[in-house]
This record gives structure tokens, C-alpha cells and sequence, in this order.
């Protein structure tokens, strides 16, 4: 199946962070929240039918750092498959054919140029962490929040053994311009080597509040005739008591998306700090 064949008509809204709504319910932030999935699901169900609510078209699963490299350091990757599937299985439920399912796959946090981790080792955790939730069925594969080429083409490899379209998003927060990965990678460089790699969708997240995401949408527009997925920041955040607070407001955010979309983006929602009124207030932007 092609992404292109499931995806609503026109632009199409994402959704917003998991992570900041986690914290909110209580998850300290020592812990990996993919484990809330076994022991808190009505918890994470609830942040994915807020976004539903909210207007997305296309809602993530709580399964970021759900491969067996990163939950290794949490003692968990035992328990890899049941944490992807029971992901997949709650975000469905909130779609209720509302909106698509993306299963999220997140980078494992080891430094492949460095030799941290083997190009096997990554191959191996990311094909055990996309064939569990293929099993339960989502829509789509998103590797996001990428920063190095390389673990992210062997991530694509792998998910793209389910049969599944994939989509693949970077963090452009590097260089002079903050326009390159942590590597240096160009967002025209990205482009060139996740089409090689097969994907269906290439972008951006995180990194940026969203002014910074409308010259990056159009560089990635202009190299690629891929659907361009972007999903920006609510500002930079500021440590208030430990905790991150960000000072973007929604209304502010979506005033930005009319832009986005004259720049090329074709899904757009929001990451680290936004919220179900961040959501709301792009879906009344459009």
C-alpha cells in the first residue's frame, strides 16, 4: 500500500507531544513512558483521543523509544514486542477511523559513527520493534526525530520489511544556520538519501519553534516530491523548577501554518511542548 493512497485529501494535521502530556498525568521524566502502554493504557489513550478530538488526521503510538537498544537501559527490552503492539493497538482505538495510525521509531541513542552500536545491532532492533506493530496494524511506520543518516537509512531498512509505507523525519538544529543535523547533514542531502531508501514521506521535527520550520519545509519541498512532513516545536523551552516550560502559545503557533503550507508542507501538527489546543487551533487555521 502507498502512503499516497490513505492520506486525506489536501493538508493533512498531525499531532501534537506525548511526552509533555505524559509529564502531566505524573510520568518522571527518569522513566521511559513507552512503558505506559502495559501499566498506565488508559492513560496514554487518553492523550491519543484528545488529539483525535483535537481535529488530527493522522495520530503517532507511544512506542519512541520502544526498541530493544534503547529499552535495554531501562531494563525492558524483554518486553519490546508487547509495548509496540499494546501502542499500536491504543492509538487505534482512539482513531476509531477518525485518523491513520503512525507507528513512531525514534533513534536508539547510540552514536553509529562512533562505533557505539553496529550497523546489525541497529537492523535487528529496529526490524524487532516495526514487525510488532505491524502486527497490530497501523497505517504507517514514522522514523522520527533523526539526526544521523545513516542509523536512519538502516532504520528504514527495516521497516520497510513490513510491507508498510514509511515516513522519515529529521531534527535540523545544527550549523551556523541550524538548517543541518547534528552530523551536518543538509536537509537536501536527507532528502536524496531517504528517496533511495524508499520512504513515502520525508521531514522535519523538533529542534525548532515553528518560524525556523518554514525555510527548512521549503528547501525540503524544493528537492523532493515527496509529501513534506513537518511537526515544529512551541519555541525553545525555558527550566522553571526543573520542569520545561514553553512559552509559544497555540494561537501563535498556528498562525504560522498558512505559511508552512505556501512553503510546501503537506502534514503538519506539532512536537515537543505543543498540545490538543495546538492542534485545535491548526485545525481552525485551515
Amino acid at each position: 500500500m502507498k502512503l499516497a493512497e490513505i492520506l486525506p485529501a489536501g493538508v493533512v494535521v498531525s499531532d501534537g507531544a506525548w511526552g509533555t502530556q505524559f509529564i502531566r498525568m505524573g510520568l518522571d521524566t527518569s522513566d521511559v513512558a513507552d512503558r505506559w502502554n502495559l501499566l498506565f493504557p488508559e492513560r496514554v489513550e487518553r492523550v491519543a483521543q484528545a488529539y483525535v478530538d483535537a481535529g488530527s488526521q493522522v495520530i503517532l503510538t507511544n512506542t519512541f523509544r520502544a526498541n530493544a537498544i534503547t529499552l535495554a537501559e531501562y531494563g525492558c527490552a524483554a518486553e519490546v514486542a508487547a509495548i509496540n503492539r499494546a501502542g499500536v493497538e491504543i492509538s487505534k482505538r482512539a482513531a476509531t477511523g477518525k485518523a491513520l495510525v503512525f507507528g513512531s521509531m525514534g533513534p536508539t541513542g547510540k552514536v553509529y559513527a562512533a562505533g557505539e552500536v553496529s550497523e546489525q545491532e541497529l537492523f535487528d532492533a529496529f526490524v524487532e520493534q516495526s514487525a510488532a506493530m505491524a502486527s497490530a496494524q497501523p497505517d504507517a511506520l514514522l522514523i522520527e526525530t533523526m539526526s544521523d543518516v545513516e542509523e536512519a537509512r538502516v532504520a528504514v531498512k527495516a521497516a520497510l520489511t513490513t510491507g508498510l509505507p514509511v515516513v522519515a523525519s529529521f531534527v535540523f538544529d545544527a550549523g551556523r544556520n541550524r538548517d543541518r543535523t547534528m552530523t551536518g547533514a543538509t536537509p537536501e542531502q536527507v532528502v536524496a538519501a531517504m528517496e533511495e531508501a524508499g520512504v513515502s514521506a520525508v521531514g522535519s521535527n523538533c529542534g525548532s519553534g515553528i518560524q525556523a520550520f518554514v525555510p527548512l519545509a521549503r528547501r525540503i519541498a524544493a528537492a523532493t516530491s515527496l509529501p513534506v512532513w513537518i511537526k515544529a516545536n512551541a519555541g525553545l523551552p525555558e527550566i522553571v523548577d526543573g520542569e520545561p516550560v514553553y512559552r509559544t502559545s497555540a494561537e501563535d503557533f498556528a498562525a504560522q501554518v498558512p505559511a508552512l503550507i505556501e512553503a510546501g508542507a503537506r502534514i503538519v501538527g506539532g512536537c515537543c511542548g505543543t498540545t490538543p489546543d495546538f492542534i485545535r487551533a491548526i485545525a481552525r487555521s485551515l
